[in-house]
Parts: C-alpha cells; sequence; structure tokens
C-alpha cells in the first residue's frame, strides 16, 4: 500500500486507522501482545504530527484512553512475502479488525 495524498488526505487516513483498530490497548491489538503491536500514528512532516495529535485530542475529549503513540517516520520495511497481499490470501477475512464510528 502507498500513501497518496491526491487521493485520501492524511486525516482522512489517521481517522480511518483510529476506527479499525483500537486505539485504547498497550503494546497489544486482539490476542496479539508485544511492543510490535502497539498502536502508532507516523508522521514525515510537522503538519502530519499536528494532525495526529488533534485527532488523539479529540477522541480523549471524547472520553477515549488513547495508548497510541505518535512517532516520526524512520527507516521502513517492506513485511515478508507471506505478509503481503493479506487480505486476498486469506479469504477477505480482517484480522483483529472492526470499524467502530469514532468521529
Amino acid at each position: 500500500m502507498v500513501f497518496d495524498p491526491s487521493i485520501v488526505s492524511y486525516e482522512e487516513l489517521t481517522r480511518l486507522f483510529f476506527e479499525i483498530h483500537d486505539p485504547t490497548q498497550i503494546n497489544r491489538q486482539g490476542p496479539d501482545i508485544g511492543y510490535q503491536y502497539r498502536s502508532a500514528v507516523f508522521y514525515n512532516s510537522e503538519e502530519q504530527k499536528k494532525t495526529a495529535e488533534k485527532l488523539i485530542n479529540i477522541l480523549k475529549d471524547k472520553g477515549y484512553k488513547i495508548a497510541t503513540t505518535v512517532e516520526k517516520a524512520g527507516q521502513f520495511w517492506f513485511a515478508e512475502d507471506y505478509h503481503q497481499d493479506y487480505y486476498h490470501k486469506t479469504g477477505k477475512q480482517p484480522y483483529c479488525h472492526f470499524y467502530q464510528k469514532r468521529f
């Protein structure tokens, strides 16, 4: 997946991120436990950082105890081949993802 701001804005993408996983869990998502399963938003610019922080503050104002961290994007590693196209390989079954309208 490639982020293309001409198709979807960073804010739209980040809002959806908060609505398809549980941003209140610390170092886990569903049955998966560990630091690699933490909830984190990565940014490449100060504008993106401010957007992520704004959305977190909106959720906190609604009573959510947000565990999501906001981190500067660093080096990117592609996932192993068996993770590529995961959605289609697993019969289009989402894994640990549910949609919950939060905004």
